[in-house]
């Protein structure tokens, strides 16, 4: 169990790193730096790195380098059209079961996530983000969709960060509001129709 824990904790770390540049595209990683930096053994953090390897944002090279994936148009919107796929999906099959309290909670992370715009503060505009579409997530209760979605989504985040405005950030409130009243209303087919559409913009963006 210990184990597993410091393999979680070590991915979980070095993919957030990943993600908000701190561990910039193309930069190399050592496994012993990192393990020093984070206080664990090479273990754990060579397992972390095979890991985020199979999801896009460590490649390796025998013999020669361990470094963070470049950005690439491709990939992203590769990434983005399977986490789409996954959103409608989960759409279709939560709204029809949503209570008032997850419409609520919906509302509220679009509060934070529209203050959050305003301020030019990313890092909680996106965990805002995440909030709200999480709810549909949940309630959908599919873990392969889950599961999907948790794995690609920070191919796309990375992206995102880099191009975020505040601009795109009221865009996407709006998208957001339009797709709370879908599922206020219980309307799976408009609610599917406004993930698309949410979706396709970060496709658009990786393009």
């Amino acid at each position: 169990m210990r184990r597993t824990l410091l393999r979680e904790t070590a991915h979980q770390v070095i993919r957030d790193a990943i993600v908000r540049g701190d561990l910039a595209p193309g930069s190399v990683v050592r496994d012993a730096d990192l393990a020093e930096e984070l206080g664990l053994s090479r273990a754990p953090v060579r397992a972390a790195l095979a890991r985020l390897a199979d999801e896009g944002l460590i490649e390796t090279k025998p013999q020669s380098h361990t470094r963070v994936t470049p950005l690439l148009s491709r990939d992203v919107r590769d990434a983005a059209a399977v986490v789409r796929a996954m959103h409608e999906l989960a759409a279709r099959t939560a709204v029809p079961l949503l209570t008032g309290a997850d419409c609520a909670a919906m509302a509220a992370a679009n509060d934070r996530f529209a203050t959050a715009a305003r301020a030019g503060d990313v890092d909680a505009a996106l965990r805002a983000d995440d909030e709200l579409h999480d709810v549909l997530v949940r309630a959908c209760g599919n873990r392969a969709v889950a599961a999907t979605i948790d794995r690609y989504t920070p191919l796309i985040r990375r992206l995102e960060r880099l191009r975020f405005s505040a601009a795109a950030g009221q865009q996407s409130v709006a998208l957001h509001d339009r797709l709370i009243a879908a599922c206020r209303a219980r309307d799976a087919a408009a609610a599917t129709a406004v993930t698309t559409e949410i979706w396709r913009e970060l496709e658009d963006l990786a393009d």
